[in-house]
């Protein structure tokens, strides 16, 4: 039946029946296609019905349909026509993990951050009243944790004072924090509730016994009170109803049915409405179900039937700090680990298992992860706070005024820096150079290796009085390449007897650069490659270093613009040293999902790229050039 869907009109004639049918069959193509490519596998299968039900309820594109995560729009796409795309789902050229206005009409955000779908929703629903477009609906399905957000509750609170909009918020509810309320009382309060006589009875009798002498005050407080108590027993919708929001539920968000009747009534109330839907995370897939911890949340290329992983990547960056985490805390009762509802990704599952009072859960709450942490460090413990490097963004003021600020020892640790590949333009964790290079006192590691993760994570926990961070990509970690020697913290990785150009490699581009410098050897140009390790901030032995010779490249995954290269041609400035410096990253730009490889490529950081460019910037430069002051300084034995 999928193939014959080429919009969410095709739905209008399907019976329950077929619509059954249907849902079974959009469950075994995601685990056919999903597992062949990776991606948000359990959650879609969580909400194969509900999209159904929204889709034959409210007309898209017409009607806005918003999806809060959007990791959650898999069934969305297929029912929007785009069911052949996911052959190549998250690849070059193919859909994206996330909701894009590039692909459909029927997409209007591309939230792959957590928590800003109801803040969206307000402003295109109040955009639509202000305009007088009062035949057109927003429909918020609002899950998977997004709720923990704080930013959802700062937008149900100005959504809860507007009454004549209409918005619809389903809360997706795969985790049962609360469990459904059966039979037909609980269903005929619901639609009771949200009808406009209900509300005119109530504003009569308000009216009414407010006038009455002595003792119409308080025989409303008692009946209100009453009418309270007992609808919070029926259905926990009371913290809802207090902002002053409609509640519906909850329903089975698995019986397309129910649900629909449950979105008929939520249209026609008038106002905003919650809608509250409990599903089951994983439904359907016995791999998924068993998966306890993530529900086979996010997934690589699995077997289908077993849902096993099919290829192994080697040991990962993220599982080197894993180890690194727990040895460390059986050394020092003060390290407390801390994340955003990732726990898993970040590699603090096993650190929880072993130190489960020192692990902390926030939520999707990274500012308030730091701004906490920046409260446990004065109390003399310091924080582990483990994150996506792309998730930083949304905690800067927090990172500069709440930890920095107070120079409070808080260590970071980014994982997913640098370009990240499948999850597309807000994956990838290309900022964070440029973000805590403008923090005043915050110290920033780039590891080129496992050995150099270990060590400078362990340099990062001894930093009691600043933040420090320690950043590594996504993927399997590199062979750990050895120093020739370190000079005063920074490691000389390569060294030629001609001193033409140093260059300056940022974090885990260590082989790429090592591979340049011997290619630009054989076309006579001499390299010297360090490693800052240490990138924030700079040493000055590096820009002394730099002067004996004839221009610097840096190599840096993270963008160009405000990032390492820009702060070492800074400190040129500041002492005056007037030397050519060549920046190689990301540009300014957002990047599409593609392997990262491809992106690499794209962008020029490959060896033969940027040797290419060497060789070209070198033979540019004025014949006759000395090497600056300086240069005996640093000059080493060649080994």
């Amino acid at each position: 039946m999928i193939e014959s869907i080429k919009g969410p009109g095709d739905l209008a004639s399907l019976s329950h029946a077929q619509l059954d049918q249907l849902a079974d069959e959009i469950r075994k193509f995601l685990i056919e296609k999903v597992s062949k490519t990776g991606g948000h596998l359990g959650p879609n299968l969580g909400v194969v019905e509900l999209t159904i039900a929204v889709h034959r309820t409210f007309e898209s594109p017409k009607d806005v349909i918003l999806f809060d995560t959007g990791h959650q729009a898999y069934v969305h796409k297929i029912l929007t026509g785009r069911a052949e795309g996911f052959d190549h789902l998250r690849q070059r050229g193919g859909l994206s993990g996330y909701p894009s206005r590039k692909e459909s009409v029927h997409d209007v955000i591309e939230n792959s951050h957590a928590s800003t779908a109801l803040s969206w929703g307000d402003g295109i629903s109040r955009g639509f009243s202000l305009t007088g477009q009062n035949d057109r609906y927003v429909v918020v399905v609002v899950g998977d944790g997004a709720l923990t957000g704080g930013m959802s509750w700062e937008a149900l609170n100005n959504i809860a004072t507007s009454k004549d909009r209409n918005l619809i918020i389903i809360v997706n509810d795969n985790a049962r924090s609360y469990s459904p309320t059966i039979g037909g009382l609980a269903q005929h309060l619901s639609t009771l509730r949200v009808t406009q006589g209900y509300e005119r009875f109530l504003d009569w009798g308000k009216d009414i016994l407010h006038r009455t002498p002595v003792v119409g005050m308080p025989i409303y407080e008692t009946l209100h009170g009453m009418k309270k108590g007992i609808k919070d027993i029926v259905a926990p919708q009371g913290m809802f109803e207090d902002l002053g929001l409609k509640y519906m539920g909850p329903f089975d968000g698995h019986d397309i049915g129910a649900m629909e009747k449950a979105l008929s009534i939520a249209k026609h109330f008038g106002g905003p409405v919650l809608v509250h839907a409990i599903t089951e995370k994983g439904r359907g897939y016995s791999p998924a179900i068993a998966d306890e911890a993530e529900k086979f949340h996010a997934v690589g290329i699995v077997d289908p039937e077993t849902g096993i992983p099919i290829t192994n990547g080697g040991t990962s960056w993220t599982k080197v700090f894993s180890e690194e985490l727990v040895a460390v805390g059986k050394e020092r009762l003060d390290i407390v680990a801390m994340t955003a509802a990732m726990v898993g990704p970040t590699g603090l599952d096993e650190f929880q298992k072993m130190f489960p009072h020192r692990t902390i859960d926030v939520g999707i709450a990274e500012q308030h992860a730091l701004t906490s942490a920046a409260g446990l460090a004065f109390t003399g413990m310091h924080p582990v706070v483990a994150m996506y490097s792309t998730f930083l963004n949304r905690a800067f003021d927090q990172l500069l005024l709440d930890v920095a600020l107070h120079k409070a020892g808080v260590t970071i640790v980014l994982d997913r820096a640098g370009v990240t590949g499948d999850d597309g333009p807000s994956h990838h964790g290309i900022w964070d150079l440029a973000l805590t290079g403008i923090i005043p006192t915050i110290h920033v590691a780039a590891p080129r290796d496992g050995a150099r993760l270990r060590e400078t994570f362990r340099e990062a926990i001894d930093i009691h009085d600043a933040p420090s961070v320690v950043r590594f990509p996504k993927g399997a970690v590199v062979e750990d390449i050895e120093a020739l020697e370190r000079i005063e913290g920074i490691d000389v990785l390569y060294q030629d007897e001609n001193r033409d150009a140093l260059l300056v490699s940022v974090g885990a581009l260590a082989n790429l650069s090592l591979d340049v410098a011997v290619q630009v050897g054989r076309e006579g140009i001499g390299m010297t490659v360090v490693d800052p390790r240490w990138v924030k901030p700079l040493s000055p032995v590096l820009i002394a270093m730099a002067a004996g010779f004839k221009s610097v490249v840096v190599i840096e995954n993270g963008i160009r613009h405000g990032g390492i290269a820009s702060t070492l041609s800074e400190g040129f400035r500041d002492v005056g040293l007037n030397i050519p410096i060549h920046s190689l990253g990301v540009p300014l730009e957002f990047i599409e999902h593609s392997k990262p490889a491809e992106i690499l490529q794209d962008l020029g950081i490959t060896v033969q790229d940027i040797s290419r460019s060497i060789v070209e910037w070198h033979s540019s430069l004025k014949e006759g050039m000395q090497p600056h002051e300086g240069e005996s300084v640093f000059r080493r034995p060649l080994h």
